[in-house]
């Protein structure tokens, strides 16, 4: 029989690029999403069914962040988080040959605004305001079921660089039309992490069959907006970025239906634990991940 995994919102930018890499491993990757033409969230029996037996589950699921932070957008971006994570840990509680591991995703936004020092699982101080009460609510979700069988892992998610999305796309196109220079202060940190070491991350967890809780998923070198942006334009050979004041990005933010967080939020996150039980990234710094990315 063939080996299974189990993709939960797995048609964004990140899932894809998962699916297309556990394929080539020889798994049978099932999606779980709100497409008519994967598995849907309302036949609860049939996830059940395919989480029996499967080696893994990973869940992405979850509404964009991208968009204004109205009350309605707010409800759909927690109840997409928590939601799925709720009934995803219903149907491994009904499996008799359940996954031996569970990857959550989460985000690195649930740190603090952090411009004096980096955060790390162990010394990292929680935030404030509402993408964190989401972040908190999304972790809760997960850990608050009982699972003998199966390993848990929240992944705190920093940016995610890849060619086919996320969110280089608004960046090139800002260092396209002359307008990749600093955003805001410009000293806000970046951190961020190629998909290809997401990826790998999550077979180095499969593999490490210690290893649970919480990890921080973002590459060893953070840098500051300042540097991310000259890097950028480098890579894409554009010397000129006209730099983009808070207000000038607070007034585009509404036309872009967005929110000026996404940009001006410091987080500074380290992988601590990853790496002191010897993960290894293939891209450590923002220069071998945009040559990388930007080659294209």
């Amino acid at each position: 029989m063939k080996k299974k995994i189990v993709i939960a919102g797995g048609t964004g930018f990140i899932g894809q690029y998962f699916e297309e890499k556990f394929t080539d491993l020889g798994y049978e990757a099932i999606i779980i999403s709100r497409q008519p033409r994967h598995l849907s969230w309302t036949d609860r029996t049939s996830i059940v069914d395919a989480l029996e037996g499967a080696e893994m589950l990973i869940n992405l699921a979850g509404k964009s962040v991208n968009c204004r932070y109205n009350e309605k957008n707010k409800k759909e971006i927690l109840d997409s988080r928590t939601e799925t994570t709720h009934i995803l840990g219903q149907a491994l509680v009904a499996c008799k040959n359940p996954p031996s591991l569970w990857i959550n995703s989460s985000t690195a936004t649930i740190y603090r605004h952090a411009e004096d020092r980096p955060m790390s699982e162990v010394s990292g101080e929680i935030g404030t305001g509402f993408s964190v009460d989401v972040a908190k609510a999304w972790e809760e979700a997960l850990f608050t079921f009982d699972l003998p069988q199966t390993r848990t892992v929240a992944l705190r998610m920093a940016i995610v660089l890849g060619e086919d999305g996320g969110v280089m796309e608004p960046y090139r196109n800002l260092v396209r039309f002359g307008l990749g220079g600093v955003q805001g202060s410009g000293k806000q940190m970046f951190s961020w992490i190629h998909v290809e070491d997401v990826f790998r991350i999550i077979l180095f967890l499969q593999e490490n069959k210690q290893l649970n809780g919480v990890f921080n998923c973002s590459a060893p070198q953070p840098i500051s907006n300042r540097e991310f942006m000259a890097q950028l334009r480098k890579s894409m050979d554009r010397r000129i970025g006209l730099p983009s004041p808070k207000w000038m990005l607070e007034m585009g933010a509404v036309f872009m239906r967005t929110e000026t967080e996404l940009i001006l939020k410091s987080r500074w996150v380290v992988p601590e634990r990853l790496e002191k039980h010897g993960f290894k990234f293939t891209f450590s710094t923002i220069e071998e991940a945009l040559r990388d990315i930007v080659k294209s």
